[in-house]
């Protein structure tokens, strides 16, 4: 078993994985054509090394009382401050995500809440607790959201 076989299969494993977090070590041996014993070897493996970081469930937002997404980017009022807006969101339940970003703004969160009057009161909360400033985008349809990884290698343009 070569090695880039070993990574196709720890792949194949992978985007089966992020598709259904629940299959079964069985189900995953007769899609990879491995044991069930050499499927839990290698889940276990990649929980190891960190390349399987958790299993969740995918959650309708709208039927649990959160119809309403946005993107927040987020920068300091005062830039000569200590950029420590991730701790000082952590506590906000509405948010999320929040990804440390290239371009103006420092940060990206990603929020949930019940109507645009929560997103109001939320945004006041967000600027008082990390002194930032805002730019708000309301998602009016998500027409996909965490797509599994292909467990196709990328092609190379050799053009």
């Amino acid at each position: 078993m070569g090695n880039s076989e070993v990574e196709a299969t720890d792949r194949h494993i992978l985007s089966l994985l992020a598709t259904d977090g629940r299959m079964s070590f069985t189900d995953l041996g007769k899609a990879t054509g491995l044991s069930t014993s050499a499927v839990h070897q290698r889940v276990k493996r990649l929980e190891q090394r960190g390349l399987i970081l958790g299993y969740g469930a995918s959650i309708d937002h709208a039927q649990v009382g959160l119809p309403l997404t946005a993107f927040i980017s987020i920068r300091p009022i005062d830039p000569s401050q200590p950029d420590d807006s991730p701790e000082q969101l952590t506590a906000i339940s509405e948010i999320e995500s929040c990804w440390s970003v290239a371009g103006e703004e420092s940060y990206i969160l990603k929020v949930r809440t019940e109507t645009p009057s929560a997103l109001e009161g939320l945004l006041a909360r967000i600027r008082a607790a990390a002194n930032v400033s805002t730019r708000t985008t309301i998602v009016l349809n998500t027409f996909y959201e965490n797509r599994p990884v292909s467990s196709e290698e990328p092609e190379v343009d050799e053009g």
